[in-house]
């Protein structure tokens, strides 16, 4: 019978002495057991886990990508290249399925937590009985530490009163830095810090990624100083190149007239890099363009200009925010790190490069701000807007996202892009595994068939821990991933991991043996269509034995095999909480209609000063309907000047604020469309009432209304809004009591942040008696106002 590892019960149960005892300790015969502090087996490594994001398998020059990736070639020249890695074509499915070694659906990550619904494989709650990795490692000796993107909590528990069940500082990660949403701006992000919202420096050169690498440096250096026989598990996940692409200048003209070719032709060089480096088989075939995205040469010429700038400023971000250049060189850094303190040996580097494959969410065209492709306001971004705006791409007045043919491009040489878990150009993402002291081969690649939920028993197998079967008392579920290790010195080993089933929004497929059947439901950048109902999907069939790429569709020839597959997927789907397929967009956006909690309930909130950063799924909704804000406040003999209430940012949203003594309210769409309505006196001093009305429409959503002000009960000025947000103002930004954090929703504070110099004794903001969101049928709704998307 194999020796059982260290690590299956967690914890491990605490033994009492049992020998003799002394009144006196100085006259004791017995020598009690020394306190040992907890470690994990002798030999087990530091691991140093990157996770990247919205990066397709053909954008890094470590596999052939048209963008420099100097720390990815250096990591890969001294270890090993995984040329058949698979994420879950999404970022917090991919995440969760990595942390804890099971697929995305049997941990209830189906789809993000913004889409959360009540079936077990949708409800983003994951279960006590599927314990992450860093709790684990965190019970067995090591130390933890995240840094980066966590897109994994609950959003009705995402508030500063938690629970924090699911957070990373209760996930097993004894150190947290970073941001909790899907997204962050990256000159003002919603830092978190264990479990508390804080504000970045305010510096006016301050970026994102340059603080998380430095906070990682500054950890493992102390981890290794204070405990240097402790390994560390850090997990670095900076949640670039995800939107918004912010970059300094002088990066993005490093780019300059690199893409002028267009994307087809960026392709082809892409493909023939590809075939050199091997990191595709030899007989590859690049597959076609898909229906919908234009061929370059068919681009219009006065918009070439704008798109060609959009990949410059992409380019550039990957190098600033991720990892191609700039970005590279802070991941760089923290190789270094590792390097100087003598560690490097005896870290396991896991350097994945990408949590899914680039993103086609800018749309056919690209955005200036990525709201527009939510919430329409899309015709507003014009090609005299671009041209107008085309240097503030990248900066901190722009929340730009590139076109769908640059996302395409950047997935080489495989069909489609990020969401499309069907295909490998959602789902493939180069990795590169790094250990000296642990791999003997040197710059070779593997071949094997691997998937983001065969990290976590690879690093338990390689730290000399088991799998545990029980945690904190609760039973296990087994992890569903193959350890790799197996591959590190053979790279002619048979595959372990030899069948894995897909989805994502009815998008599916599943691989077994060199087999792949899969059908396309939804295209990502088409977010308001109809989708088919799932029985006229159309599979197809690829033997990648043959067929590297996907590109030869051989279901009509081969029927029985198809059906075998599709059967196969029928019984995976099942097996780990797949069904009931749901492919609804802007209904699961809604809690009321997806069945989720909301944290705030009612149709009232009261508010104090100094409550910040609450996401929208943690306030109330105003969007849709009418409502008020009132507040007491108190007003300085100076006069008042800024933030009483507001919520969003520049990417859109609302303020109640003063401005030279004066009460306005500003309606802000998708940063294109501004409405301020100032009173006509200012605000004397001492104690007033202040209050916006805002009145609703109707007749659909996204909508404009009129926004009337009161000051002590007397109207004080009005205004009518064109159009409002139906579905989102901002992933990351928040609502804001006293203070505008993030970037201003209104561009005309007059303090730093909008601090207002009175108090805020409370404010309320209530829900008027119109909810007209059962006027319209939500999608039919949103693909009006959305029509010229």
């Amino acid at each position: 019978m194999p020796e059982e590892l260290p690590g299956s019960i967690l914890p491990l149960p605490d033994q009492q002495y049992q020998g003799p005892l002394y009144f006196d300790a100085k006259h004791a015969t017995e020598k009690l057991p020394p306190i040992t502090a907890k470690r994990p087996p002798a030999g087990a490594p530091n691991v140093l886990l990157i996770l990247l994001d919205d990066v397709g398998f053909g954008a890094s020059s470590a596999f052939g990508g048209p963008v420099g990736t100097p720390t990815a070639e250096r990591l890969a020249a001294d270890g090993l290249k995984y040329t058949r890695f698979h994420t879950t074509s999404l970022c917090s499915p991919t995440r969760a399925a990595m942390l804890t070694g099971r697929n995305h659906h049997a941990v209830g990550m189906g789809h993000i937590t913004e889409t959360a619904t009540p079936a077990p494989g949708y409800r983003s709650t994951r279960p006590n009985s599927c314990t992450p990795l860093a709790e684990i490692l965190r019970q067995s000796g090591y130390n933890t530490a995240q840094f980066g993107k966590c897109h994994e909590i609950p959003v009705w528990e995402s508030g500063p009163t938690g629970p924090f069940d699911h957070w990373p500082a209760f996930s097993g990660f004894e150190r947290f830095y970073g941001f909790i949403g899907g997204e962050t701006n990256q000159w003002q992000p919603a830092l978190v810090d264990g479990v508390t919202a804080v504000l970045p420096p305010d510096d006016p050169d301050y970026h994102l990624m340059p603080d998380l690498a430095d906070k990682a440096i500054d950890y493992i250096k102390q981890q290794k100083a204070l405990t240097p026989d402790k390994p560390f598990f850090t997990y670095f996940a900076p949640g670039a190149t995800h939107t918004p692409h912010h970059v300094p200048k002088e990066w993005i003209a490093k780019y300059k007239d690199r893409f002028d070719q267009g994307w087809d032709a960026v392709r082809d060089e892409t493909f023939r890099k590809q075939l050199q480096l091997g990191v595709i088989g030899p007989d590859s075939d690049l597959t076609a363009r898909p229906d919908g995205i234009m061929a370059w040469d068919d681009i219009p010429e006065e918009r070439k200009p704008i798109l060609r700038h959009q990949m410059e400023v992409y380019a550039a971000f990957l190098e600033y925010a991720a990892f191609l250049e700039y970005a590279d060189f802070h991941v760089g850094r923290v190789v270094d790190a590792v390097e100087e303190i003598g560690e490097l040996d005896n870290t396991l580097i896991l350097y994945i490069i990408g949590d899914n494959g680039a993103s086609a969410e800018g749309g056919l065209e690209g955005t200036y701000m990525i709201t527009t492709a939510s919430n329409g306001g899309g015709e507003y971004e014009t090609v005299e807007f671009w041209n107008e705006h085309l240097d503030k791409i990248g900066g901190p007045e722009a929340y730009n996202h590139y076109a769908v043919g640059w996302a395409h491009a950047m997935c080489t040489p495989y069909q489609w892009t990020k969401q499309v878990a069907s295909h490998y150009g959602g789902t493939r993402n180069g990795t590169i595994m790094h250990w000296p002291g642990g791999i003997q081969a040197k710059g070779e690649t593997r071949h094997q068939w691997h998937h983001v939920i065969d990290v976590a028993p690879t690093i338990l197998e390689l730290a000399g821990l088991a799998q545990p079967h029980t945690v904190n008392g609760v039973t296990q579920v087994p992890m569903h991933g193959t350890s790799f290790a197996y591959t590190f010195n053979d790279a002619d080993a048979g595959e372990r991991h030899r069948t894995q089933y897909f989805e994502l929004m009815g998008n599916r497929g599943v691989y077994h043996d060199g087999w792949t059947a899969v059908t396309k439901h939804r295209t990502p950048w088409d977010v308001v269509a109809k989708a088919p109902d799932f029985s006229l999907d159309v599979w197809e069939l690829y033997d990648t034995t043959t067929d590297w790429t996907q590109a030869h569709d051989i279901a009509k020839d081969n029927p029985d095999k198809l059906a075998e597959l599709q059967q196969l997927f029928l019984i995976e789907a099942v097996r780990h909480n797949v069904l009931p397929l749901d492919d609804r967009a802007a209904e699961r956006m809604n809690p009321e209609i997806a069945g989720r909690p909301t944290l705030v309930r009612g149709d009232k909130l009261r508010l104090f000063e100094g409550m910040t950063r609450l996401g929208e799924n943690v306030a109330i909704n105003i969007k849709n309907r009418s409502y008020s804000v009132t507040a007491q406040i108190q007003v300085p003999e100076s006069g008042a000047e800024g933030v009483i209430v507001t919520q969003g940012g520049r990417t859109g949203g609302w303020a109640l604020f003063t401005v030279g003594g004066t009460l306005g309210y500003h309606y802000n769409y998708c940063g294109l469309r501004r409405t301020t309505v100032l009173a006509p006196t200012a605000l004397t001093a001492g104690e007033h009432q202040v209050r916006v009305e805002f009145a609703y429409d109707g007749g659909g959503i996204g909508k404009g209304g009129t926004a009337t002000l009161y000051i002590d009960g007397d109207e004080a000025g009005s205004e009518h809004v064109e159009r409002t947000h139906p579905l989102y103002f901002s992933f990351d930004e928040g609502l804001d009591v006293g203070v505008d954090t993030g970037m201003p929703v209104y561009e005309g504070y007059t303090t730093p942040r909008g601090k207002f110099n009175g108090k805020i004794d409370w404010a309320d903001i209530e829900l008027g008696d119109d909810d007209h969101n059962h006027l319209i049928d939500p999608e039919d709704a949103l693909a009006a106002a959305l029509r010229h998307q």
